[in-house]
């Protein structure tokens, strides 16, 4: 949800002399007040041959992030999701929300659904999505009546609250790379601090002081010595060193005083709030590689399934990072993988474009002409198509970590061990890609080689032998892992790897031509789970000490096809920095306030019989 994608792109857009959205739309600006007076700023950019007898749907996109090019003689050079539906034409309509930009109110992160509103004063995203497609829907000139949403990112959050609007105009709702639950997705991953974010709090802790079209948060931006993320935040030492930077920071001390998956966090979930009589068809979108937000999509539309199994209810995963199926690359690339060209834009014509103008400007019925799920495998580099995700003839398969460093489907009569000596002094980097460590977010990581990783003495690897035909990982991971260690508390990474063979040939468009794709360790897929939170995210517990204990946690889902000659392999350790905060292996209430000398070494022991349920299809 973190992504400035849009937003920092509009003002570059915005130069472009004679842009199609200049020629062809007409601007309107205007404040739309919400039900307890609050006004949000919101532009209108309606087709210029739209008349009483030529109507246009909306498509309307809610952010934070600003809707610049602020001004009514100011345009981006594109509208909407893609060029194709700019140049379909429909009437699009961009809001800054609540406390941002130029709309009046007071900002919060994950605003806070309220199911049963008892006045006016009881306001959340649902209600300003249901005010403002109101007032549209009676005042925009030359509207059908139909109303499409759709966001990357923070604006994909915008689109799964809005659905919780239940206006009848909203007939279709495409959330993209949302988050679901702010304490498994984007600034934590199961309740693990992802310090990589850290340099983005002043984006989403200060409030502004008047309504403005500029950034006003700046001068909350730290500002360091180096371009190396790692080495500057292991120099940082314990996370409440960053008090001297964010004293005045509200989300982060927010963040600080809740470490725990408490109220705080809990109301700011989006799941709990979906039940049966869901309006708008539903298409919800990720990417396998999305850095920031893959567990939120998968969520949602899981749950979505579930609460209303008669609702249209679709998911679409493609072979990209956080959004980037909103701009055409020509050569699809993931770090060093290459998937093919042009995805981006058959994705946009074919299936996004496909969705809204089936339910905003054709008859809207169920049969869109879209499958239940559109899923890259990312193995095989090909688009497949499911009635059900996940998919109805998938079988489970277990997958132990056996202690001889084997990745079998039996464990052994007597399972072994093995260890490893974890310091956080000397944490395992999450990536070797130095110039992504201190920017708005990870991204290569997700498919980066990991021989970097996996030849250190404190991550263990267990791989497969060679494998005799493709097998085809469709569906949900779950890792069982049978740990102890020596102190009170661990993190537990588990990475999930593509080993290529040796004589695996580099692709053309390469970026980096120091690494090769010759027995290339391709990350796959990865999580990190605290062992405080092994029973409860309410109720943390420590590990007690160099006893066996069972630390469970999903994987995101993945589809992916290893290919006969290749190997799976899976990687455990228990630092992945600057990704994720370092624990301190020391058990303590707040890990955000512990002292530099709670940060103790520690050996880990994983067991064999630890293993990853996972989803095979044939």
């Amino acid at each position: 949800m973190l992504s400035l994608l849009a937003w920092c792109t509009a003002p570059a857009l915005a130069q472009q002399a004679d842009s199609y959205a200049k020629a062809h739309y007409t601007k309107q600006e205007v404040y739309i007040p919400m039900r307890d007076g609050t006004k949000l700023f919101t532009a209108i950019y309606t087709p210029k041959d739209a008349s009483k007898q030529h109507k246009y749907p909306m498509m309307m996109q809610r952010t934070c992030y600003s809707i610049a090019p602020y001004g009514e003689g100011k345009y981006p050079a594109r509208l909407g999701p893609s060029e194709t539906m700019m140049k379909e034409g429909y009437i699009f309509v961009y809001q800054d929300v609540r406390g941002r930009y130029k709309s009046e109110g007071t900002w919060t992160n994950m605003t806070p659904v309220i199911d049963n509103k008892k006045g006016k004063k009881d306001v959340d995203e649902g209600s300003d999505t249901y005010d403002t497609i109101e007032w549209l829907t009676k005042k925009a000139a030359n509207n059908n009546g139909r109303v499409g949403q759709w966001g990357i990112s923070y604006p994909g959050f915008y689109t799964a609250a809005g659905i919780l609007s239940d206006h009848p105009a909203l007939k279709a709702s495409s959330p993209q790379a949302p988050i679901s639950d702010f304490f498994y997705d984007d600034f934590h991953h199961n309740g693990a601090f992802l310090e990589s974010y850290i340099f983005t709090f002043p984006v989403f802790g200060v409030q502004k002081q008047d309504t403005t079209s500029r950034a006003w948060y700046t001068a909350q931006n730290i500002k360091t010595n180096t371009k190396d993320g790692y080495q500057f935040l292991l120099d940082l030492g314990p996370l409440k060193n960053a008090d001297q930077y964010y004293a005045n920071n509200f989300f982060w001390q927010e963040t600080i005083n809740h470490p725990n998956y408490d109220e705080f966090w809990q109301k700011r979930g989006l799941p709990q709030h979906y039940k049966a009589g869901i309006k708008p068809a539903v298409m919800t979108v990720g990417g396998w590689f999305d850095a920031e937000d893959l567990r939120g999509p998968l969520t949602i539309y899981k749950t979505i399934e579930k609460k209303d199994p008669n609702a249209y209810n679709t998911l679409v995963m493609g072979p990209f990072g956080h959004g980037r199926w909103s701009r055409e690359t020509g050569h699809t690339m993931h770090s060093n993988v290459y998937f093919g060209d042009s995805i981006a834009t058959f994705y946009q014509k074919n299936i996004e474009a496909k969705f809204f103008r089936h339910f905003l400007k054709e008859d809207g019925n169920k049969n869109s002409g879209l499958p239940e799920a559109y899923m890259y495998d990312t193995g095989k580099k090909q688009w497949e198509t499911f009635a059900k995700w996940p998919a109805a003839n998938a079988t489970h398969q277990k997958l132990y970590l056996a202690a001889d460093g084997k990745l079998t489907q039996q464990t052994a009569p007597t399972p072994g061990t093995t260890t490893f000596i974890s310091d956080p002094l000397k944490p395992v980097p999450y990536t070797e890609d130095l110039t992504t460590t201190m920017g708005f977010t990870p991204h290569n990581y997700m498919s980066e080689d990991q021989r970097f990783a996996g030849r250190r003495p404190d991550v263990v690897v267990f791989q497969t032998d060679v494998l005799t035909e493709d097998v085809t990982l469709g569906g949900e991971i779950m890792a069982k892992l049978q740990v102890a260690t020596s102190s009170t508390d661990a993190d537990w990474v588990v990475k999930l790897i593509d080993v290529y063979p040796g004589d695996e040939a580099n692709n053309a468009y390469m970026p980096n031509k120091n690494v090769m794709l010759s027995n290339y360790w391709q990350m796959v897929r990865s999580e990190v789970m605290p062992a405080r939170f092994r029973n409860s995210f309410e109720k943390p517990e420590a590990m007690v000490a160099n006893q066996k204990t069972a630390v469970d946690f999903r994987l995101q889902d993945v589809l992916h096809t290893f290919k006969k000659g290749h190997r799976i392999m899976v990687q455990v350790q228990s630092t992945w920095f600057p990704f994720i905060a370092r624990n301190p292996q020391k058990f303590v209430p707040n890990p955000y306030k512990a002292d530099a000398s709670d940060y103790v070494k520690a050996t880990h022991t994983v067991y064999g019989d630890s293993f990853l349920d996972v989803e095979v299809l044939k």
